[in-house]
């Protein structure tokens, strides 16, 4: 059978269907089947294994998850697409489209009844860009039951995913990913095997689980709402972000440098050189003292 992610078969499929891109869904479809049978290999999937996707487009990476895994599911927004994902996926009997909206499901009723009896279970796609990170963070912090998650996206945010302290990617969202996964890159996708050509390349990343986080918390809303504050203004010190940015901060500056100062943490330090295991030092300070 021929792949749907060869550049004749796409535009035959969107000739047929008169399908045009919607900018506003960041729609981009992979026209290069050798990449998409490597993020499949690079989500070690099996015929035991359940797959979650999102945004299946046409079905292109869809077909190479149906193949491997035991059941994929597959959020797609765009009812436009609902006709031809029943044509292109015809062939597997174990795919499920539902035509939601992956950022307003009940992602955890989803699994129990969709995945009824699988326990491994990974979510494999090609994330709009526009909505990466609310994506990655609601699976994330709802604390699904899943193996692992691997992505593709734009690859500045994947730069900004795997950053290290001390780098000028690393920022909140440096914290917040690492904070419940390991993240590592994959692989580099150059933006030619795309249609339409996005305007940047793209980044393969694969996050693995943590069954306990990295740094024990008081508070794990405050630790993310401080990290945050720290990251508020890039140029500023860490004494001036936390200053300006954490709620009644002004009224607090002699509480928050006093906790610096027990925590050994130079005030003039900018949040990028923080470790998450010194900003977990410092929320929990800040909490028992003015949180």
């Amino acid at each position: 059978m021929k792949d749907i992610a060869t550049p004749s078969r796409t535009n035959e499929i969107l000739k047929k269907y008169g399908f045009t891109f919607k900018k506003s869904l960041g729609q981009n479809f992979l026209i290069d089947p050798n990449i998409l049978t490597s993020i499949v290999r690079y989500a070690e999937l099996d015929d035991k294994k359940g797959a979650i996707e999102i945004g299946p487009g046409i079905g292109a990476l869809t077909e190479h998850l149906a193949r491997t895994a035991k059941k994929v599911v597959a959020f797609e927004i765009d009812q436009r697409l609902l006709p031809i994902l029943d044509e292109t996926l015809a062939p597997y009997d174990n795919v499920e489209v539902l035509n939601q909206d992956v950022l307003k499901a009940d992602l955890k009723n989803v699994l129990e009844e969709q995945f009824a009896g699988i326990e491994d279970i990974m979510v494999v796609a090609n994330l709009p860009y526009y909505v990466t990170t609310p994506i990655l963070m609601k699976l994330l912090e709802e604390e699904l039951p899943l193996e692992g998650i691997v992505v593709m996206l734009q690859k500045e945010v994947g730069d900004r995913i795997s950053a290290k302290p001390g780098t000028k990617s690393y920022g909140s969202l440096s914290v917040a990913i690492q904070y419940y996964s390991e993240p590592e890159t994959v692989m580099t996708v150059p933006k030619t095997v795309f249609n339409p050509q996005p305007n940047v390349d793209s980044s393969v990343i694969r996050l693995k689980m943590r069954k306990t986080p990295p740094v024990e918390l008081d508070d794990s809303a405050y630790f993310f709402t401080v990290v945050r504050a720290c990251f508020g203004q890039r140029r500023k010190t860490i004494l001036n972000n936390l200053t300006n940015n954490l709620e009644d901060g002004k009224k607090y500056k002699k509480e928050i440098e006093e906790a610096l100062q027990s925590t050994n943490i130079d005030p003039k330090r900018r949040g990028e050189t923080l470790t998450i295991e010194e900003f977990a030092l410092l929320s929990n300070t800040l909490k028992r003292t003015i949180g």
